[in-house]
């Protein structure tokens, strides 16, 4: 499923939070969220993802009445405006329920259908596709010293085994996605690692979604990236290493600059044209 020109496709990131990592407060309005989304396709996101629940690391939990009192407007805005596929990123099956129901294509759930004795069930119910994100803790304490005895096949592990569940629940398997989160329980060599190695995690048979936009690994190479905003270069970086090892589409803030990445990348690999001079 590669995006425009055989690239892996590209999930352009719309948080509707006061309190993300690198852009939480910046879109306080729907009609903000609403025109960053459709900027964010007119640089070439071949996806959007709507989340109204930061689970950067620390995180408070949201009550339900609120995140649905962010990501609706945006949601229903987004659809009468576009129509591309849109996924909601949130843990709460009513959540996911009412952005389905508003036209949303995906859930993309980071606890893999976990954090609900109904999520599993509603998944099934629902029909949409489903992206299981790997996980270790929650984001309160997620980032209080995660350790692995071997974290490649620990995650892969773990991935496979809800993959499973999820098809036992009902959930057909053309419908899974996985994304191995990074950044969620997990030490930046730990993130490294998996990115390094994501072809493992892709020969399970699932598309994969990898997203390591601005996030703190990049910083752990490069101190001087204090600044989320100041990380697009290790950001593209990752995104390409995640292409070659078969990753079928990245989560991003940049947009426009992944896309152009790729699309080189793309460029670079295909056959070199006969020399007729």
């Amino acid at each position: 499923m590669p995006g425009s020109g055989g690239r892996p496709l590209v999930m352009g990131i719309v948080n509707v939070t006061p309190d993300s990592f690198s852009d939480g407060g910046r879109l306080t309005t729907a009609e903000a969220a609403i025109a960053h989304g459709l900027k964010l396709v007119e640089q070439g996101a071949d996806w959007l993802d709507v989340g109204g629940e930061s689970t950067r690391p620390r995180a408070t939990p949201v009550a339900e009445a609120e995140e649905l009192a962010r990501v609706m407007p945006v949601i229903q805005g987004l659809v009468a405006r576009w129509d591309g596929p849109i996924s909601i990123d949130t843990l709460k099956p009513g959540v996911a329920r009412a952005a389905v129901g508003a036209g949303a294509s995906m859930w993309n759930d980071v606890s893999a259908l976990n954090s609900s004795p109904d999520s599993l069930a509603t998944a099934a119910e629902l029909g949409c596709a489903v992206c299981l994100m790997h996980m270790k803790g929650e984001p309160r304490t997620m980032q209080d010293a995660p350790a692995y005895e071997d974290v490649l096949a620990e995650v892969i592990d773990a991935l496979a085994a809800r993959a499973e569940a999820a098809m036992a629940a009902g959930v057909a398997r053309s419908a899974i996605w996985l994304d191995p989160g990074l950044g969620f329980g997990k030490t930046a060599a730990h993130n490294l690692a998996l990115t390094a190695h994501l072809d493992r995690l892709a020969a399970l048979g699932f598309p994969v979604l990898y997203g390591a936009s601005r996030k703190r690994t990049i910083q752990a190479v490069d101190p001087t990236a204090t600044d989320p905003l100041d990380r697009l270069g290790g950001s593209l970086v990752l995104a390409l290493e995640a292409s070659r090892r078969g990753a079928a589409m990245v989560r991003v803030h940049d947009v426009r600059e992944t896309v152009q990445a790729l699309t080189l990348q793309v460029a670079l690999n295909q056959p070199a044209a006969p020399d007729r001079s």
